[in-house]
């Protein structure tokens, strides 16, 4: 799991628990199983392991691969890479400013890559991790975000 998310997704808490609960059947399984009969239920035993771990390195490789993932960019416009006047229409300048003027400040196209991962509902050391930016301001935006998620009702994150 990575650690910017330590909470499994509900589909891959829904396969993980799953494999614990045949785990658990298996063993009651083969302990209820009369003598004769232990052979063959060690046998469908031993591929109902085999399935739960594939499951579970599916999961963990889908984590993996998720990790890897390049990030989506907006388009380039002829000043680098530009975001709609609609999309940054939330964004807080006014919070972020003195950020952009301490010592090794992240560049503004960083902090609005950021304000789109944080509408989207990425958490803060996922964002910090990935583009780069200080941990603070990926906090800043990300609780820039869900207020305005939550001052907002009729709207999604990634309106």
């Amino acid at each position: 799991m990575t650690t910017s998310r330590p909470y499994p997704r509900p589909a891959e808490a829904a396969v993980l628990l799953t494999v614990l609960a045949l785990l658990i059947a298996e063993e009651l399984a083969l302990g209820l199983a009369e003598e004769e009969d232990r052979p063959v239920i060690n046998a469908i035993l031993i591929g109902a392991s085999g399935s739960g771990l594939l499951a579970v390195g599916a999961v963990l490789l889908g984590r993996w691969l998720d990790t890897r993932r390049p990030l989506p960019l907006p388009p380039p416009g002829p000043n680098g890479r530009e975001y709609s006047a609609h999309a940054l229409a939330d964004f807080p300048m006014d919070a972020v400013r003195p950020l952009l003027l301490a010592h090794q400040a992240p560049q503004l196209g960083q902090l609005y890559s950021a304000w789109m991962l944080a509408r989207a509902g990425r958490p803060a050391p996922w964002i910090a991790r990935r583009l780069a930016v200080p941990l603070d301001a990926a906090h800043l935006l990300v609780d820039a975000a869900r207020a305005r998620t939550t001052t907002r009702p009729g709207h999604q994150a990634g309106d």
